[in-house]
């Protein structure tokens, strides 16, 4: 059989589709934006002489940065409160483990609470960020992607990790956490007070994203004693949650009483106490999301 230049390529690109896909998921937080960006590397692919190219998996990948870089810098202009509440796209997997697919696409730990940091940075930061943090790519082939010389792209990397130092590292132990976890919706379901201060950290932060159908869950609440009075508003989810890892860390799907999910929750567990609570409460984007790992 007759293999054409054009159906080897194809071939090549298939064999690194994953790995784009994890790269662009990093950079943009949304899985519909991060296929479309490694569509876009396709079609750029099937348009450019590759003869010249020794490495094909580093020439797609700064092709997909460049792509992503584009789609933060038009996001930026397009949101017009820059302090909207966003939760990035939740990856929801079975509550006894993550299939291949989603571990290739999450790597070691990528949880909201690590996305939600990503997004506080800007552009160029987050792209240097990435490509050079995450998966290895020298300055200097990330300098022209950001249009910086390579020493301000080191810069805005380091800035960049200086940032994300702050994210949480959930604990190890995904029994340990799921302990923590069900205490808090058990102290939640209860309306107890002191236990949930007791499994919360005193820094806590909860990030709820409603989106335009339901503008009134958008809002960042900080603190435990804060976070503890709102939690009697999570009676509702931790009555009718099915458990699911979101992002390799435990949480879950709530329903709705037509049995339509609700919300997806994340809860990442540090130290032992609940460091961070992303919740995605916005129906549109809900609608979109893959809930098979979570079915009631």
């Amino acid at each position: 059989m007759h293999v054409t230049d054009q159906d080897w390529l194809a071939q090549r690109f298939e064999a690194n589709r994953t790995h784009l896909r994890a790269v662009a998921y990093r950079m943009l937080g949304s899985l519909a934006e991060a296929d479309d960006a490694v569509q876009e590397a396709w079609i750029r692919l099937s348009r450019t002489d590759t003869s010249d190219v020794d490495n094909l998996s580093g020439w797609l990948t700064t092709v997909v940065g460049r792509v992503c870089l584009n789609m933060l810098r038009s996001r930026r202009t397009r949101r017009e409160a820059p302090l909207d509440t966003h939760v990035p796209d939740p990856i929801v997997s079975p509550e006894d483990g993550m299939d291949p697919e989603h571990e290739a696409l999450l790597g070691d730990s990528l949880g909201l609470a690590l996305l939600a940091v990503l997004d506080a940075l800007t552009p160029a930061e987050r792209v240097a960020f990435v490509l050079h943090d995450v998966f290895a790519l020298p300055f200097d082939e990330i300098a022209p992607i950001v249009g910086r010389s390579t020493a301000a792209a080191r810069q805005l990397a380091s800035r960049a990790r200086r940032r994300v130092r702050g994210a949480p590292v959930p604990d190890t132990d995904l029994d340990g956490q799921w302990a923590v976890v069900d205490a808090f919706l058990a102290a939640a379901r209860e309306g107890d007070f002191e236990r949930l201060l007791a499994v919360l950290d005193p820094d806590v932060v909860v990030r709820s994203d409603g989106g335009k159908a339901r503008p009134e869950l958008a809002s960042v609440v900080r603190g435990a004693e804060a976070v503890a009075t709102q939690a009697m508003s999570f009676r509702r989810f931790a009555e009718t949650a099915t458990r699911a890892l979101v992002n390799g860390v435990p949480g879950g799907v709530a329903w709705d009483p037509d049995g339509r999910p609700f919300a997806v929750i994340s809860l990442t567990v540090a130290g032992g106490r609940i460091v961070s609570i992303d919740v995605l409460a916005d129906p549109d984007r809900l609608r979109q999301t893959d809930l098979a790992g979570s079915d009631r």
